[in-house]
């Protein structure tokens, strides 16, 4: 194991790895790389970091070791044939995956004599290294505190989530649920508009100030969702009917796609039998929940 104090291994170099090495060689932390392409590391070689000509050579030259791979079937296709290796290494795990996997990975890990701390990473590689950025963890606490100086390259803001390691892939997903729907939408309002001649830049003011709006309904509704209530005082779940309708209708009359706005129709219908007419769209919430044994 490395003698340098500030000195970290990281495994995988895709756009996600290389950034994060290179934040640490910012900050003066000796780097071990390894990566299945190894030209990959030439540039971060080039800066004074070191390309480990095995998974075992990387895992050995430090404590902590960040993976940064596809999910965790890469993960263990890179980690078990060097399993003998793991013993007393430190996993920052920031792989993308299932909270179910992380929790998984994390028994398997602790079989082989490691810890893993799971990651969420909350930003594209252009936030690695930001102070304004955010990653969520989850594991150990102890762990987590003890090797925070070294989380907080990642990013400047490590929120940790709790002992459970799939709490940190859980809220990475909420956020996953968020982004994917929200730029679906934003390609969708896009096509209609490009039907209609208009560009993506003539209704980006409008897109922003829509989305800039969302943060007031969900703090308006949250209070509303927990406490169970969804009364139709506000609005009522007939009209977000009707409306989503003429959203759809607007689409196909526009000959474009017409697979996302359909899906949103299909969901309000669903509460309007469900009996919820009169309440809150908040109400749909209910028929998207888990069902109850």
């Amino acid at each position: 194991m490395s003698s340098t104090e500030q000195s970290v291994t990281v495994i995988g170099l895709g756009p996600m790895g290389q950034a994060m090495a290179a934040a640490f060689l910012d900050r003066g932390y000796a780097v071990t790389l390894w990566n299945r392409t190894a030209s990959r590391a030439d540039a971060l070689t080039a800066r004074g970091a070191v390309l480990a000509p095995s998974v075992e050579d990387a895992l050995t030259a430090n404590e902590v070791v960040i993976l940064s791979l596809t999910d965790y079937a890469a993960v263990y296709d890179v980690l078990e044939p060097a399993a003998t290796a793991l013993s007393g290494r430190v996993l920052v795990n920031l792989s993308s995956d299932t909270p179910e996997r992380a929790r998984t990975a994390a028994r398997w890990a602790a079989g082989r004599g490691a810890v893993q701390l799971t990651g969420g990473v909350t930003v594209p590689p252009s936030g690695i290294g930001q102070p304004s950025s955010a990653t969520f963890y989850s594991g150990p606490r102890e762990v987590f505190d003890e090797h925070r100086p070294v989380l907080e390259v990642v990013t400047g803001r490590t929120e940790y989530r709790g002992e459970d390691p799939g709490l940190a892939a859980l809220f990475y997903q909420i956020g996953m649920v968020m982004f994917w729907t929200s730029m679906l939408s934003y390609w969708q309002a896009i096509a209609l508009a490009h039907a209609n001649g208009l560009t993506a830049a003539d209704i980006l003011p409008h897109a922003t100030d829509t989305a800039n709006s969302l943060p007031a309904f969900y703090a308006f509704y949250a209070e509303r969702i927990d406490a169970g209530r969804h009364l139709g005082d506000v609005d009522r779940l007939a009209m977000g009917t009707a409306s989503a309708e003429h959203v759809l209708h607007t689409n196909a009359d526009a000959g474009v796609d017409t697979t996302l706005p359909a899906a949103v129709v299909e969901l309000f219908r669903r509460g309007m039998d469900a009996g919820h007419a009169g309440d809150s769209f908040s109400a749909l919430v209910e028929s998207m929940k888990k069902a109850e044994a």
